[in-house]
């Protein structure tokens, strides 16, 4: 289990982490809900139902990092194209924020709830609706920092075959330790090991 998911009864997963490990992803996960931002609470006296129907930004993010965890839906291609996006983000970024937050304050959540062993270690276990929380708020993470890397889409996939010419994620994935980026790049790569084995364990 050490370093990976492993399925559970009942849907969940489980994995084994260290002190520091433990404290990395909390780190990330805080950093995360502060890229987010926190949700809009109605005033007071507000209708609660209004807040439902509350509409959002037509702009996308200016930051890159959120432009990727809040994208166009439709593209810039021309200005229908646009203006059809700006409707939709209306609508939908805000439900979508609050979701992302929700993910990642249910990683915050359950790796609070852990209590350290004499190792220094400590396994989390997660139900499957936690599950669900922790690949949205991973995917999140490494979307996040492979912007701050920019890593596209085209590299990561070109990693993954096994591929790499001269730039993009290959080279990342080879940088020397005197490279500041360097840890970084490995906390994203460890992320994606960890998505990739709760993802395996949801799988029929």
């Amino acid at each position: 289990m050490a370093g990976h998911f492993e399925a559970t009864p009942g849907g969940g997963a489980a994995v084994a982490l260290d002190e520091v490990e433990i404290a990395i992803l909390r780190s990330l996960a805080v950093q995360l809900l502060e890229l987010i931002g926190p949700g809009d609470e109605p005033a007071e006296g507000a209708d609660p139902l209004a807040a439902l129907f509350a509409e959002g930004p037509s702009e996308p993010p200016t930051d890159p990092a959120l432009a990727r965890l809040f994208p166009e839906a439709y593209g810039d291609e021309d200005s229908e194209v646009r203006a059809a996006s700006a409707e939709f983000r209306r609508f939908t970024e805000n439900d979508l924020r609050a979701r992302k937050r929700d993910d990642a304050l249910t990683v915050v959540r359950t790796l609070d709830a852990l209590t350290i062993a004499g190792n220094g270690g400590a396994v989390l276990e997660l139900t499957g609706d936690e599950c669900r929380n922790w690949l949205g708020a991973l995917n999140d993470l490494r979307l996040t920092i492979g912007t701050r890397l920019e890593v596209s889409d085209e590299d990561e996939g070109e990693a993954e075959g096994g591929g790499g010419g001269g730039g993009g994620a290959g080279s990342l994935y080879r940088l020397p330790d005197s490279d500041p980026r360097k840890p970084m790049v490995m906390a994203y790569l460890w992320l994606g090991a960890l998505q990739e084995t709760l993802v395996e364990t949801l799988m029929p």
